[in-house]
């Protein structure tokens, strides 16, 4: 490994359980964020930070002044700009040995297969149950694995699905109810920084996923912020 790459990553590499093996398998890493937004931020910060060699982010939204409250990787100079090429400006000045393959493009039922067939690992920062509806079937159908997370208010959820033959999204919560009748971020608000703990923990168990590290299956954590409550249910 080159002296810059390991000065780089020399406090990940410093981790027993990480060390140089675990650091080439992230630098060998193809991952998906979906979603540049609230949680898709924290995770692309993250795993470019990180050395995941390929990085692709999928969003077709572009940004606007009442994203950055929580949206920490886009600026005020970049509203009106696409999030994916907003995201790709950050990454290029955090970590220029990253990939970043962009996709402006919404995943519908068109494109999810040909677009989540390219990448290892999937992690889901969608804002609506269609879409995550959507990813969670289609990883399903590849054989992806999935690490989902979710938000409002002062609550997140986090979990990994279809993984190693674990459990998905459907033996949680079988149907997706209508969008038009949940609660989002648009009508109840969120406080900025919780994406910031939920995002950071998807973060955390897609690296230790790519590092062949163990995590928790058919688990998912419930983050109450308010309460300051973090719960486990298995299922």
């Amino acid at each position: 490994m080159k002296e810059d790459v390991f000065s780089r990553y020399s406090r990940q590499i410093f981790i027993d359980e990480i060390g140089l093996e675990g650091q080439k398998k992230i630098m060998a890493s193809k991952a998906l964020v979906v979603g540049a937004g609230g949680l898709g931020s924290p995770v692309i910060q993250y795993l470019a930070a990180a050395g995941v060699g390929t990085l692709g982010v999928a969003d077709f939204d572009l940004v606007e002044l009442h994203n950055l409250n929580r949206q920490i990787i886009h600026t005020e100079d970049r509203t009106g700009m696409s999030k994916v090429k907003s995201a790709e400006v950050f990454v290029k000045n955090l970590n220029h040995q990253v990939n970043l393959i962009p996709i402006e493009h919404k995943i519908n039922e068109a494109n999810a297969a040909d677009i989540l067939s390219r990448f290892d690992i999937i992690i889901d920062g969608s804002d609506n149950f269609s879409t995550r509806y959507l990813i969670n079937d289609t990883c399903v159908k590849l054989k992806k694995t999935l690490v989902y997370g979710s938000i409002l208010g002062f609550s997140g959820q986090v979990a990994v699905f279809n993984h190693q033959g674990s459990k998905n999204l459907r033996d949680l919560f079988p149907e997706p109810p209508s969008d038009g009748d949940m609660p989002d971020c648009d009508s109840l608000g969120v406080l900025g920084a919780l994406p910031g703990i939920i995002g950071s923990m998807m973060a955390l168990q897609t690296l230790k996923i790519i590092a062949d590290l163990p995590v928790i299956l058919n688990q998912m954590t419930w983050v109450d912020t308010l309460n300051w409550r973090f719960q486990t249910i298995d299922f």
